[in-house]
């Protein structure tokens, strides 16, 4: 991040190629719409490299630099418009007889990504954060700026919503 500071280009390519995928994966779970996720994972990569000079190395590890600018853009997003939770039909496919392992399999995955979708912005924050990308609640507890009891809520608030809404729409659908 050094190098990027004074204008490095190969070491922003470096880093670019190091988080990208990173980020992608956290936006997309926050934003649950591919080409959201693309813009915004390229805006945080853009507010790096006009920022870089705002990096302060060992105040905090870089990637939770970076993954702090990839939520506030999220926060952005939603307040500019409110996220719609995108269920495709399929996920709503009838319980007939012969329906396979497979299947069901793809609906319960399916009930988790819009299960996670619906959840209040800091919830899924915290959950994608800790659960998702494995990062530790420290790290968390900084790129969302709160402390790390106030993670560690959020998070068991998270999971009790989430368990609740797939237990009743898997009872619905019929799928155990």
């Amino acid at each position: 991040m050094r190098l990027v500071q004074t204008g490095d280009q190969q070491a922003y390519a470096r880093l670019l190629d190091r988080h990208l995928n990173s980020v992608h994966a956290y936006v997309y779970r926050m934003t649950n719409n591919r080409a959201d996720a693309e813009d915004i994972a390229q805006e945080t990569f853009l507010r790096v490299w006009h920022r870089a000079q705002t990096f302060r190395p060992g105040r905090v590890r870089f990637s939770t630099w970076l993954h702090r600018i990839a939520h506030n853009l999220c926060v952005d997003a939603f307040r500019k418009r409110r996220p719609i939770v995108d269920i495709e039909l399929e996920a709503m496919a009838d319980d007939a007889p012969g329906v396979d392992e497979e299947s069901i399999a793809e609906q319960r995955r399916k009930a988790v990504h819009a299960g996670i979708a619906a959840l209040p912005e800091r919830q899924r924050s915290a959950l994608v954060l800790c659960q998702i990308q494995g990062r530790s609640n420290r790290e968390a507890a900084q790129i969302l700026d709160i402390s790390v009891d106030a993670l560690e809520s959020l998070i068991a608030r998270a999971r009790r919503a989430l368990k609740a809404r797939l237990v009743d729409q898997l009872e619905l659908e019929g799928v155990r």
